[in-house]
């Protein structure tokens, strides 16, 4: 796996929209955020456009993330949200001047188009981060987190046990991590996007979705393999979960463990990523550890 090189005081950052509208307005609190840490920022073409949702339409999207790409000065793009959007431009994309100077793409939920296009068709790894939208919604640790991951900073993080872990005390989760939100993998199966999971940890985590499709996510992704051989199960945030009149009768947890019952991997839940509070920086296509430690879960990149 490719790793883009770190940042350092003085580089140029990118930020721009590949799926949803967000005004140069709402970007200011992130901007001052980057330039506090010695960092130029240039804004895209897509900030404040509107076409429908989205940030303007795909060809300019598409052009607008290509000329950041391209641009030499330019160390890492920032999405300055997800929403819907990024699939519909990922083909017209070339990543040609991307893979001769690789660069840190960063963001989360729709974002994960980028995360596995960039890991599978790639090699380069990307960070999985908090986007402009959820600035005001994360803690500082997040931030931080953020900050840490860009400068080449270790992340390693302590978290609570989930009842429904499945880690004994002398397992350790050990491998390159994978994923992001389920919606979007589903949406990738099949496609030259499709993860391959076989040997790594599979990141997982989701927003407002109905509880009858996560079961139906988590039911694809077995039918095509993609949980059989994990090294290991991460399971964030799966936040402001929806039921139909007739309950389901499972959380989105419960849904998940049951997925993989008869695999003998360790599964962690609780992982502070996602669309919460809490969403900090994992380094997708890098090497992570998590283990238990002193009644904590412990994890390591």
């Amino acid at each position: 796996m490719i790793t883009p090189p770190y940042l350092q005081a003085g580089d140029t950052v990118g930020i721009l929209s590949s799926a949803r509208s967000f005004t140069s307005i709402e970007i200011k609190p992130f901007v001052e955020l980057l330039k506090s840490w010695g960092l130029q920022v240039q804004l895209g073409k897509t900030l404040g456009k509107v076409h429908y949702q989205y940030a303007g339409t795909d060809d300019e999207r598409a052009i607008d993330f290509q000329q950041m790409l391209d641009k030499p000065e330019i160390k890492a793009i920032f999405c300055a949200r997800g929403g819907y959007g990024t699939l519909r431009i990922i083909d017209q994309l070339d990543f040609a001047a991307f893979n001769q100077q690789p660069k840190w793409i960063c963001g989360f939920s729709d974002i994960t188009v980028l995360h596995s296009t960039l890991q599978q068709q790639y090699q380069t790894a990307t960070l999985h981060t908090l986007t402009s939208l959820f600035l005001k919604e994360v803690n500082l640790f997040s931030q931080f987190s953020l900050r840490s991951a860009l400068f080449g900073g270790k992340l390693t993080y302590a978290f609570d046990v989930h009842p429904l872990n499945r880690l004994s005390a002398k397992q350790v989760m050990k491998g390159e991590v994978v994923g992001g939100n389920l919606s979007v993998l589903y949406s990738l199966s099949g496609s030259s996007s499709d993860i391959i999971t076989t040997n790594k940890i599979l990141f997982l985590e989701d927003l407002d979705e109905y509880l009858y499709h996560i079961d139906r996510m988590m039911m694809q992704l077995k039918r095509a393999g993609k949980l059989k051989n994990l090294n290991g199960l991460l399971v964030g945030s799966f936040s402001d979960m929806n039921d139909n009149n007739i309950p389901f009768g499972k959380t989105a947890e419960s849904i998940i463990k049951e997925a993989v019952e008869e695999y003998n991997y360790p599964v962690i839940f609780n992982f502070p990523a996602g669309h919460t509070a809490k969403n900090y920086a994992i380094k997708m296509g890098e090497e992570m550890e998590v283990y238990a430690y002193e009644g904590q879960i412990i994890s390591k990149q």
